[in-house]
């Protein structure tokens, strides 16, 4: 995912250095267990110790079918859980649509099934109840009604163990409901990250939270990547449920905004170079997403965002 991401950034000689230190962290690959059937995939989502089975699966699929199509099944299928490991799978499932839209090889296809598979076998549906009135706003204002976990209901660890705390707070439920997933698409992903590349400059100092709300900028980014390629219905279930999994992490992790206080922001290029001398893999995700965002819809929030997170987090 970082490597495509410095490609996209123009820094193709950093490429081969990062993936050299990364590797380094890297465990073994999974082993397949048992053949996956298509017609026992509700039965596997979420189930970890699957993902090699669901790997050989999505090969299959790929090997058999143009991929777009692959991609609008499983896509569709999968959107309801689309927090999977803080957004990982949505993420590098982006990255790898990207890239085939670049150049068609086995080595993206194959890329493509690893991250449907990864989303597939971390696959957690957050707490939903339909409201009873939908109100039907942008994320942005949405997100001024999203109800914070009680302190004392929050766990510790990683993400998606503090998401889990939502099973047991019912005002969350009908957060999904909130936001109007029949607007633009992309005027929705726009007000979405930008209201999340706000909460993340406000909250960067707070390097407890930080990659929390790093991913509430990349996962619902990489969904952009996703919607030329699927359908009208799928798109919509794909914003639904991106917006409902960063309002929880909003829910789980955030506070009542402290605005920042931020010295100039660098330029575009200063913003860059920090990112790939940083090395973090969040660092270079977030500082790639964020500028193609702003490339969008500019916004200099998104430019303030880059700036405070690289104060936080990482360094090779």
């Amino acid at each position: 995912m970082a490597a495509e991401a410095l490609a996209r950034l123009e820094q193709p000689e950093a490429v081969g250095p990062w993936v050299h230190r990364y590797r380094l962290k890297l465990e073994d690959a999974p082993v397949a267990r048992a053949r996956l059937r298509d017609e026992e995939w509700r039965e596997a989502l979420g189930r970890f110790e699957r993902v090699a089975d669901w790997a050989a699966l999505l090969e299959e699929e790929l090997r058999e079918a143009p991929w777009r199509a692959v991609l609008e099944r499983w896509s569709a299928r999968l959107a309801g859980g689309l927090a999977a490991a803080a957004f990982h799978g949505v993420i590098r499932t982006g990255h790898a649509v990207r890239a085939l839209e670049k150049r068609k090889s086995r080595p993206r296809l194959e890329e493509l099934a690893q991250g449907l598979a990864y989303w597939a076998a971390r696959y957690q549906a957050l707490p939903e109840r339909r409201a009873a009135i939908a109100t039907g706003r942008l994320p942005s204002q949405a997100l001024l009604d999203v109800p914070f976990l009680p302190k004392e209901q929050r766990r510790g660890g990683f993400i998606t163990d503090g998401l889990l705390a939502l099973e047991g707070f019912p005002p969350f439920a009908e957060v999904a409901d909130r936001a109007d997933t029949t607007v633009d698409p992309s005027l929705f992903l726009s007000d979405l990250t930008r209201a999340f590349a706000a909460v993340l400059r406000d909250e960067a100092h707070d390097s407890g939270r930080v990659i929390a709300f790093v991913h509430a900028v990349t996962g619902p980014s990489a969904v952009r990547l996703l919607l030329p390629h699927v359908s009208t219905e799928t798109a919509r279930a794909l914003l639904r449920y991106v917006w409902q999994a960063a309002a929880a992490v909003y829910s789980a992790f955030g506070r009542s905004p402290e605005p920042a206080s931020l010295p100039s922001v660098p330029g575009i290029p200063d913003l860059v170079g920090r990112a790939v001398a940083n090395g973090d893999e969040h660092a270079i995700k977030l500082t790639e997403a964020c500028l193609r965002e702003h490339a969008s819809r500019p916004d200099p929030v998104y430019l303030e965002a880059i700036a405070q997170t690289l104060e936080r987090i990482g360094s090779s």
